[in-house]
């Protein structure tokens, strides 16, 4: 009788550890993000310490009045900092408030042109009910459309930047008369700047479009459908349209606009555009906070899905990283999303590194590769629009990430150099195979715990690296990579 129990306790005991092991894996790819250490992730910590000084320096440049970062890698968050004010000027003149509002990691800012980003995912929603093709004529199902040579141009297009639209409209819209029907029946009756399919030029117009076409397909309003279909779902509280008045002590302000008497825009969309739109339009309008946005990069590197929540089919989720742009080389773009943009992704940037930024100082960079999420988001249009570019601190930002992660060991600084390499950054083979079998035995001596001969082959591999700098062999861009992360993984070995 034993002998007959035996064989049938141990088929139970397999099936349900086979069974609790699945379990277990669908809930970690169902979990949220959660707080961790850079450690627990194979990040170095001291580079994500070194956001904060060029964070604080470009507050004391005026860059921005202030800034909120959140890193994230493998669902965990491991950086999430408040820089500055939220709110510190009543006006253009840089005029002190009495009690200016301190930045805190749940501020909410108006992500400007990130909006694009909701856009898009809801026209994909739409495409994931069959409702219509991406090669399909907007006209198709905007009539009104269907003017002015716009016949042929596609919903891809819209969503690619080459439909052959202006930046923005012929006239401002908020000098149209009448209510919001009657400014989207302006924007519909514009004027291509050049034919369809040939050139990038990237649109407000083609997104304003878009936000019609969401209202067009399923019969809400764009902040409705994207609330229904994408926020509630993702449980973003923190993400809307039109923030309710009683949310303004926890926003950014942005512009005092005098131009337009709106005084300071503070709770209300800075786009002057969108704000003509009553606050909702495709291609701003957004408020969010970084952890909100967190969340919406952990579902774009689901591929679609996050906690559960399936917004996005895996087709979906593959039409939108695809880049549809090789025609328009430097100029990568999905769906919505950007791909591959160095200016502000810094050697975060890949083939598959996805993100957007936003007027009034925002970004997202999100790395499939690292698992990586980088936001700032900054009020840097507060109290005027006539600041110093944030674009050197938005790559910074990511420069730092991505050596928070290539400074980790030898192993990653190697995957840093080959991509180096596929960047055109190093171009001399030898070179390239001398740096990896460098890397390679100071690896050995890491796996050995051997401290000092790690140290040593280190200021070795720096000596190499200066060599190939002073015969060419690789750009200046590379060598000060290459050059920060060996001192960063040299401060890990100390």
């Amino acid at each position: 009788m034993m002998k007959k129990v035996l064989p049938l306790l141990f088929m139970f005991i397999l099936l349900f550890s086979i069974f609790i092991s699945g379990a277990a894996s669908i809930y970690a790819s169902e979990s949220g993000l959660n707080t961790s250490d850079a450690h627990d992730v194979e990040m170095l910590q001291q580079p994500l310490d070194d956001i904060d000084l060029l964070i604080e320096n470009a507050i004391s440049e005026q860059v921005m009045p202030g800034a909120v970062v959140l890193v994230a890698r493998d669902e965990q968050i491991v950086k999430h900092e408040a820089y500055g004010y939220a709110a510190r000027y009543t006006d253009g003149d840089f005029t002190e408030m009495e009690n200016p509002i301190e930045m805190q990691e749940n501020t909410i800012f108006d992500t400007a042109s990130i909006s694009k980003l909701f856009t898009a995912t809801a026209i994909m929603t739409l495409w994931d009910e069959g409702l219509f093709e991406l090669d399909d004529p907007v006209a198709l199902y905007i009539p009104e459309f269907a003017t002015n040579g716009k016949e042929d141009v596609t919903i891809k297009q819209l969503l690619t930047h080459t439909s052959g639209f202006r930046a923005s409209t012929t006239v401002p819209v908020h000098e149209i008369e009448g209510d919001r029907e009657d400014r989207l029946d302006f924007v519909l009756n514009e004027t291509l700047e050049v034919p369809p399919g040939t050139r990038y030029l990237y649109s407000d117009v083609d997104f304003i479009t878009l936000g019609v076409l969401i209202e067009r397909l399923s019969g809400q309003r764009q902040d409705e459908y994207i609330a229904a279909n994408i926020t509630e779902p993702l449980q973003m509280n923190d993400t809307m349209y039109n923030p309710e008045a009683s949310l303004k002590e926890r926003i950014a302000a942005t512009e005092y606009q005098s131009n337009v008497n709106r005084g300071l825009v503070w709770g209300s969309v800075h786009d002057e555009k969108a704000w003509a739109l009553d606050g909702v339009a495709g291609h701003a309008g957004v408020f969010s906070s970084a952890e909100d946005l967190a969340v919406f990069g952990q579902m774009m590197l689901n591929e679609g899905s996050y906690q559960g929540e399936q917004i996005l089919s895996e087709e979906a989720f593959e039409l939108i990283t695809t880049n549809w742009n090789g025609a328009f080389p430097g100029q990568d773009q999905g769906l919505g999303w950007e791909l591959n943009q160095s200016w502000y992704m810094d050697d975060l940037a890949e083939q598959n590194t996805i993100g957007h930024t936003g007027y009034t100082g925002t970004s997202i960079v999100v790395s499939p590769n690292n698992q990586s999420i980088t936001i700032l988001l900054t009020n840097r249009v507060h109290p005027t629009r006539n600041t110093v570019s944030t674009n050197p601190t938005r790559r910074l930002v990511s420069e730092k990430t991505a050596s928070a992660i290539d400074a980790w060991n030898a192993e990653s600084m190697m995957s840093l150099v080959e991509r180096l390499v596929d960047r055109g950054e190093i171009t001399d083979t030898p070179a390239t195979q001398l740096l990896l079998t460098h890397l390679s035995a100071i690896s050995h001596f890491e796996s050995l715990d051997q401290a000092q001969k790690v140290r040593k082959h280190l200021q070795s591999f720096q000596t190499l690296v200066d060599f190939y700098k002073e015969n060419n062999s690789i750009t200046d861009n590379a060598y000060e990579t290459l050059r920060t992360d060996i001192e960063y993984l040299t401060g890990k070995w100390q």
